[in-house]
């Protein structure tokens, strides 16, 4: 490939990534905020409510041991364009105001973000297999940029502008449609060595379920996105119980994840300079349960804002920690692909039963108390199972 070819393909495929990542989260993030309306207008609990971000999760389990084999076989290039078409599906029929197709577009949603969600973490590892930090950094904090504006503007969109909580969630179809342009380009792009390299690898390896310490990462990284997604479905209401609007309510999880992003960006890349990755979850860990446990104190102003801060810095640096791990823990970006596999199916599984099972305690409870104390003792098991996978040891 020329010189000036190879640059411009460089551009495009950080463009790429960049694009993908901005479809990852606020399919699912443009939720939470609107959550309470949707219960009301459709008429469905708040367990049922739950499952409209946990069902993606549970799409994201049966479709991450799958998704390493479709990149394997069609090249991850192109394995992603069927994700993204997947996800303009699933995000076009969620907005009709019938409970069935409601749901099925939830899941289609999750099996699109399942699979670039798999897929990316060995596209860099293969295309960037010294910058594997950094790259990380670059998408992690492009989902957290656009998944903070997701939140912020469902209310004001459908509530402000009168434009309803359907057109809220549809609008993420546009980055979707972007999607598909440059994932449309890149495939073609791929070269028929790569492609032959990657149809001939084994998909399989049992090896990968065998290690504890792939396990440790598929539970740092479920238990972390168990506290994500119930934050992301449930902080709103919260934050309304303690007598904030909604619409500052809706505002404030936005915050809680822009107020992340320096994290998000900073982790990857500290991480990828030390040996040991302990001292970091530490730090994340007291931010997770120093944050939650601010929820239980009261109505100050003061210390409402500063759990905000501290859940967000806890939340993007944690995740993008996962992560980094997902390249830093294996050798090669099939073995990344495997492991991304297997940590996700395991992960998201725990992830799925966040918002269903704190929707259940409050209604049980009729309080935010018990599940807050939940929230916390999850952030405990981040601490636990991140100390595991921040040892420097390969799968």
């Amino acid at each position: 490939m020329p010189e000036r070819s190879k640059k411009m393909y460089q551009i495009l495929l950080i463009t790429g990534i960049v694009i993908v990542a901005f479809n990852l989260r606020p399919a699912i993030t443009s939720v939470g905020p609107l959550i309470g309306t949707i219960r009301d207008d459709v008429g469905l609990t708040n367990w049922s409510a739950g499952l409209l971000t946990s069902l993606p999760l549970i799409a994201f389990a049966i479709m991450s041991p799958i998704a390493p084999i479709l990149g394997n076989r069609y090249t991850n290039e192109r394995a992603m364009l069927l994700a993204m078409a997947l996800l303009l599906i699933g995000i076009s029929i969620r907005s009709i105001s019938v409970v069935m197709i409601l749901f099925v577009g939830t899941f289609f949603i999750g099996l699109g973000i399942a699979i670039l969600n798999v897929l990316l973490p060995s596209l860099i590892k293969d295309k960037f297999p010294k910058r594997v930090g950094l790259m990380t950094s670059v998408y992690s904090t492009s989902m957290g940029i656009i998944a903070a504006i997701a939140s912020g503007v469902s209310v004001p969109l459908a509530s402000g502008l009168n434009l309803g909580w359907q057109f809220a969630l549809f609008i993420w179809a546009i980055p979707a449609v972007m999607g598909i342009g440059i994932m449309l380009y890149l495939s073609k792009k791929v070269h028929t060595d790569n492609q032959a390299d990657n149809r001939h690898i084994p998909t399989s390896n049992s090896n990968i379920w065998r290690s504890p310490l792939a396990w440790q990462i598929a539970l740092f990284m479920g238990m972390q996105s168990f506290l994500f997604y119930v934050t992301i479905s449930w902080l709103p209401e919260i934050l309304h119980d303690s007598g904030v609007s909604m619409t500052t309510a809706g505002w404030l999880l936005s915050f809680t994840q822009f107020i992340g992003l320096p994290a998000s960006f900073l982790v990857p890349v500290i991480a990828e300079k030390f040996k040991s990755q302990r001292v970091i979850v530490f730090a994340l860990s007291l931010c997770s349960i120093g944050g939650y446990s601010g929820l239980l104190l009261g109505e100050s102003y003061f210390i409402l804002i500063l759990s905000i801060i501290l859940i967000g810095f806890a939340l993007a640096g944690t995740f993008a920690l996962a992560l980094a791990f997902l390249g830093m823990r294996a050798r090669t970006a099939k073995q990344a692909a495997q492991l991304s596999g297997m940590a996700q199916t395991l992960g998201y599984i725990l992830a799925a039963l966040g918002p269903i099972f704190i929707g259940y305690l409050y209604d049980l409870t009729q309080s935010w108390t018990v599940p807050i104390l939940t929230i916390i003792t999850v952030s405990v098991l981040v601490m636990l199972f991140g100390f595991g996978t921040g040892r420097n040891k390969f799968v």
